[in-house]
């Protein structure tokens, strides 16, 4: 029995690896047909973030976002629920955590970065308990409501930085660029490698990582959550209130996509502005899914994506190739990996496959 496992458990590592390359083979494809070298491209792509100090500390920051988003629909998707709006909920909180800090600029820092934190994990925990609330009370897909308050939060992000919280001297000069002021400096998180963007929002990710493993595995409020993403009729039957915990599950999720917004404002940007989502939202998807819906996991996986991230634009760059073939490379990597969940979901499929090559007894032989 335990043999079966650590088969499976390298099945599971193989297919995830496997997918990751057939997506980079598929990618050297497109490459060569824009005439573009792709032996070239893929070693900027993947050593160029390890070169220097630079490149690597900048993946960790990348990392951060997505770690905290990545988390978020561990929980989400754990408890059977399926969060698609992280960029919407990490918009929301990224604007409340600015709002809040402009807000109470005389506190001191120890103050108000847990209130900025907070506030942000609230707003963004509220708006995706709004696609868990008419999942469990209407029934209506959370996958269709998630993506439609994303189109809704990201028109109501810009007309707050556009609009009553557009920096002043915007408005002074004429410019018009959209977005706030800049943050206090009470609100910064501690940068941890002077002459770098690396924060300390990235200790924030990992430790919430451990946080979340333990309240999953470790808590009755994570062992009903799982059980209801596991078999909601079952669930029920046995008591647990499972509308209850599919909101839960949404706010949690919105929360932690929420955190990592006001991550980006405190820690990256000094303010919020356009285009801060970065697509953090839908990438923090593949990252849990990578890290193979678990906690623990997601913390390497977003670190892998954060250097995929970086090394994309370096290999941008090195090699004069369109932007657009760079973001081509990138969702095949996405498309690769959600695909092969099909399989490490589906175990039996694995094994239906591979039986076909177990060895056949020669005619007459005999078995002992």
């Amino acid at each position: 029995m335990k043999s079966d496992s650590n088969r499976l458990w390298l099945i599971q590592l193989f297919v995830t690896l496997f997918s990751l390359i057939g997506a980079l083979l598929l990618g050297a494809v497109l490459l060569w047909i824009m005439g573009v070298n792709p032996f070239d491209a893929y070693r900027v792509l993947l050593t160029g973030p390890f070169r220097s100090s630079f490149g690597f500390t900048e993946a960790l920051t990348r990392a951060v976002p997505l770690i905290l988003v990545g988390l978020g629909i561990v929980i989400s998707f754990r408890s059977g629920i399926l969060n698609i709006g992280g960029e919407g909920q990490l918009l929301m909180g990224a604007v409340s955590g600015a709002a809040v800090a402009l807000a109470l600029a005389e506190l001191p820092g120890p103050i108000l970065i847990p209130v900025v934190l907070i506030t942000s994990f609230l707003a963004g925990g509220m708006w995706g308990a709004i696609a868990g609330w008419l999942r469990a009370r209407f029934s209506v897909s959370e996958i269709l409501s998630t993506i439609m308050l994303n189109y809704i939060s990201i028109q109501l992000y810009l007309f707050l930085i556009r609009g009553p919280l557009i920096d002043p001297q915007q408005v002074l000069f004429g410019t018009g660029v959209p977005q706030t002021a800049r943050v206090p400096d009470a609100a910064f998180l501690t940068t941890l490698m002077q002459g770098t963007r690396l924060h300390s929002g990235l200790i924030i990710g990992i430790v919430l990582a451990v946080i979340v493993f333990i309240f999953l595995w470790k808590t009755t409020v994570g062992f009903k959550m799982r059980a209801v993403g596991a078999g909601p009729p079952s669930a029920r039957y046995s008591g647990i209130n499972v509308e209850f915990f599919m909101v839960l599950a949404m706010f949690l999720a919105g929360g932690f996509a929420g955190l990592a917004g006001s991550v980006e404002v405190i820690g990256v940007h000094r303010r919020a502005i356009e285009g801060l989502a970065a697509g953090y939202g839908f990438t923090g998807i593949v990252v849990a899914l990578f890290g193979r819906l678990h906690p623990l996991g997601v913390v390497p996986a977003g670190i892998l994506f954060g250097a995929l991230i970086v090394g994309g634009d370096m290999m941008q760059r090195a090699v004069q190739m369109p932007a657009a073939l760079v973001t081509a490379i990138q969702g095949l990597v996405i498309l690769f990996v959600v695909s092969s969940n099909v399989l490490l979901y589906k175990p039996e499929l694995i094994m239906k496959f591979l039986s076909r090559f177990k060895r056949v007894p020669a005619p007459g032989s005999e078995e002992g």
